[in-house]
């Protein structure tokens, strides 16, 4: 008799300085999704629950998915969706199940509940407590004991670009099997350091995260421990578990599970200052770029990043590279309907002048919106919908709303109804722009373009816009972290943050 699985996502990096709601319409334009529309839309994707799906299949189980859940990062999940969204799931595993498998961000924070996922394994535990849980989570995870205790088995993404999504259910559903056929018992062990690394400076491709990572993935690859996961943490979130963490899941019949684990986290604590942001004007950084030779060279607005929560509507990186005079730039997605609207309206070809972006307020930021007249010509106008090729979330469809591309002469800007990452060329090339021909190439992300757009660099430049995903962290003003937490009290020693 074939086992049943219950899957399921539900997905959210909630960034409590973001002054964008996030009902249960964010996370599909009619709700989340469930059952075979679900499985239709993830199954065969560069996805955790694509993945998940893929491991289900492998083992012959039958399994449902109550719930599909994923939404660009926004501000605090509503108590309404919130709800939703966990008693879709939980009540599917009231049914009874042999297994829960969990594609689950790790930073989701509610009206009601600083640890959302924590609370969601929770509940599923007091009604199975003894049901195996497999959890894939993001590299961005702000662990707790609660999900710890909850889960069996957690996985976490190795990269950022998180190019392994699939890879990270898969490596989480492999154990499970074994758990499940009784070759291993799992167990976890988990501890912190009291670091807040800018998102800007932890990717695990580059130094101090690459050597924390390393340990961890070749522990995991070589069968020393069952898995291994490195979390960076999301410091635009003003909660009280706020941490570099790391989980490392062990046979229970070998100890070394807490050697490494110590390893890892002692040797982050001693590269704790390569995780400091040194911020710079953004006045030098146009410069510098347009100092520059040969292109494309793309430039990182990662003040305004869709993928940590930011509006998408801030104008000051455009307006920075308009005034120093850059030509033969393309830039966007640029968020704003009432100007896709307009030029909807008005027509390809139509000239027209706008008041672009700049319609949000921030106010735990002390920021208004500031929109940017701009003039130029109508030169396209798409349902702004492409399917994913590059390495991120490939085969997956970004709908970006209604798009239209302003022309400036100068510059192409890229309009749309809705906030989509850039970390595919398709953003561009859906509409009709091609960056790799463009000298200049002005995009919203932090490290998730790279996935698409690096390839295709000849230089990145950085750029510090206005924004609630600042990657100087002194701009934020935090009142429930947990103190001393590093780089605020620089003076500290070593705590030892284990739970």
């Amino acid at each position: 008799m074939a086992q049943k699985f219950v899957v399921a996502m539900m997905m959210h990096e909630t960034n409590t300085f973001s002054p964008l709601p996030t009902p249960i319409e964010s996370f599909s334009r009619t709700g989340a999704l469930s059952g075979p529309s679900a499985i239709n839309e993830s199954e065969g994707t560069n996805t955790s629950l694509g993945g998940f799906i893929e491991v289900a299949r492998k083992a012959g189980a039958e399994f449902t998915v109550p719930m599909a859940a994923s939404a660009h990062p926004s501000g605090l999940v509503t108590k309404a969706a919130y709800e939703q969204m966990t008693t879709a799931i939980v009540d599917e595993v009231k049914k009874g199940c042999d297994a829960v498998l969990l594609a689950l961000h790790g930073a989701m924070v509610a009206e009601h509940f600083d640890d959302g996922e924590g609370e969601l394994l929770n509940r599923i535990r007091k009604i199975a407590p003894d049901v195996p849980i497999a959890v894939a989570l993001d590299f961005h995870t702000q662990m707790t004991d609660a999900m710890i205790k909850g889960a069996s088995i957690v996985t976490g993404y190795r990269t950022y670009p998180h190019i392994d999504m699939a890879d990270t259910a898969r490596r989480s559903g492999r154990t499970l099997l074994r758990m499940l056929a009784g070759e291993v018992e799992p167990r976890m062990v988990w501890g912190n350091r009291p670091i807040m690394s800018s998102s800007v400076v932890h990717s695990p491709s580059r130094e101090p995260m690459r050597t924390l990572m390393g340990m961890a993935n070749q522990a995991e690859d070589s069968g020393h421990v069952l898995n291994a996961s490195v979390f960076g943490g999301f410091p635009q979130a003003d909660i009280p578990h706020l941490a570099l963490s790391a989980v490392i899941v062990c046979d229970k019949r070998t100890a070394e599970g807490e050697v490494l684990l110590n390893r890892i986290l002692d040797t982050a604590w001693e590269k704790r200052e390569g995780f400091l942001f040194h911020p710079e004007p953004l006045s030098v950084q146009v410069a510098r770029a347009r100092s520059l030779d040969g292109g494309p060279i793309v430039m990182a607005d990662h003040g305004d990043n869709t993928a940590s929560g930011g509006t998408q509507d801030v104008m000051s990186v455009i307006e920075e590279a308009m005034k120093q005079g850059l030509e033969d730039a393309c830039a966007g997605p640029i968020c704003d309907p009432v100007c896709v609207e307009q030029m909807i309206k008005a027509g390809v070809g139509a000239e027209v002048t706008i008041e672009l972006g700049g319609k949000i307020d921030m106010p735990a930021m002390g920021l208004k919106g500031k929109p940017l007249k701009v003039t130029g010509k109508v030169k396209a106008i798409t349902d702004g919908q492409f399917v994913v090729t590059g390495p991120m979330a490939t085969g997956t469809t970004a709908r970006m709303g209604r798009t239209a591309v302003l022309d400036t002469g100068k510059m192409q800007i890229v309009v749309s109804e809705r906030r989509v990452e850039p970390y595919d060329l398709g953003v561009f090339t859906h509409c009709g722009i091609d960056p790799r021909r463009k000298k200049y190439v002005l995009i919203k992300s932090r490290q998730h373009f790279r996935a698409g757009f690096e390839p295709i660099a000849k230089h990145i430049v950085m750029c510090d816009g206005d924004g609630c995903t600042a990657s100087d962290l002194k701009l934020f003003k935090y009142t429930k972290v947990k103190r001393p937490l590093y780089p605020f009290d620089l003076d500290m020693r070593l705590g030892r943050n284990e739970a």
